[in-house]
């Protein structure tokens, strides 16, 4: 399939930020996800934020792994430095990344499939260990990739494509987040970029490790067995020269709701998702009030938006390991080796 580029050429009174740069100076390719993807709604909201946030786009790092949101980090930021790893390993290349050079401003960009299932373990000490990051989980339930099937963030009970309800518990990523040490931890709505925008702003500039769960519907529901738009309906009763795979095209969902307020989203497939935002009064400092507060929404069939929990006093992996203030890439062999003498008082202290 052949995909239009992007025009090169723009309007000379398109607004540009104080470091003089264009909103379309934060783009990247256009995207090959189904229309009407909620991921896509993320990839403009950190658009969105880069550009108001004044940033030069060659001081983020933006890193994934695998998975229809692990291919969105192609879609923004096309001039910062970018690394797409295996599947569940961005947060271990990203940490080694950091390390190396602690003046980057870090993104790592993950879905369901690979940050509660195969990377859970890395998702873990991403989060214990403070990595000065902005970690964004881009979560609709689903491997999109492979089809549909449920990943570990599924809700119990509901309902594949083809009609098999879940019958494992779900993983919860924020409350994952918060149990583990998170110093930032907050839920989007990927329709909902009044919301999203502010929080991916206030990630990147909080100096810790900053968690968002993004809920973001798959237009792929639609692919269900019975269905006359399904891939093996068509297949079936079609007797073309080519074998095409058609997608059929969906308006992404968007919500607009009031402080404090609940809502309920029809997704793609009929389902029905009800969201919670925060209350304006809500106290985001108290870790233990936030993992309270969703634990009872959850109960009541409430998914909840919103800065959930932020440490004013935050300390990342640098300063655990006392690392030196120049990045580490940038000492030379006099610094990294200094000699006997240094390794032998070294020595010498912990005997």
């Amino acid at each position: 399939m052949t995909y239009l580029a992007k025009p090169k050429l723009h309007h000379p009174s398109l607004e540009r930020n104080r470091v003089g740069y264009l909103r379309r100076d934060y783009e990247g390719k256009i995207s090959t996800l189904c229309a009407g993807c909620g991921h896509d709604s993320i990839s403009a909201a950190i658009i969105q934020a880069c550009w108001e946030l004044d940033i030069e786009p060659h001081r983020v790092a933006k890193l994934s792994g695998i998975g229809c949101s692990s291919k969105t980090p192609d879609y923004f930021l096309g001039n910062s430095h970018g690394f797409n790893t295996v599947h569940g390993r961005m947060p271990s290349v990203l940490t080694g990344a950091n390390l190396a050079n602690r003046d980057l401003l870090y993104l790592g960009v993950s879905g369901d499939g690979d940050s509660a299932s195969i990377g859970l373990g890395q998702f873990a000490h991403v989060m214990r260990r403070g990595v000065n990051m902005t970690y964004i989980v881009e979560n609709n339930g689903v491997y999109g990739l492979t089809k549909g099937q449920f990943s570990a963030t599924a809700d119990q009970g509901s309902k594949s494509k083809r009609g098999v309800a879940n019958t494992d518990a779900p993983i919860d990523m924020v409350s994952l987040a918060l149990q583990l040490g998170a110093t930032f931890v907050a839920r989007g709505f990927s329709g909902d970029k009044q919301q999203l925008v502010p929080l991916i702003k206030a990630a990147m500039a909080h100096p810790g490790a900053a968690f968002i769960d993004v809920v973001s519907p798959c237009v792929a529901f639609n692919n269900h067995a019975g269905s006359t738009r399904s891939y093996d309906f068509v297949r079936e009763h079609n007797e073309a020269v080519n074998r095409l795979d058609f997608w059929p095209s969906r308006e992404a969902i968007t919500a607009d709701y009031p402080e404090g307020e609940a809502i309920d989203i029809t997704q793609h497939d009929g389902s029905v998702m009800r969201l919670r935002k925060l209350a304006a009064d809500y106290d985001p400092t108290d870790r233990v009030q936030a993992m309270n507060l969703i634990q009872m929404r959850s109960a009541q069939g409430e998914v909840v938006t919103g800065l959930l929990y932020v440490d004013p006093d935050p300390e990342d992996l640098h300063q655990h390991l006392n690392t030196v203030e120049a990045p580490l890439f940038t000492l030379g062999a006099a610094e990294l080796s200094p000699g006997a003498a240094t390794l032998a008082s070294i020595n010498a202290a912990l005997r």
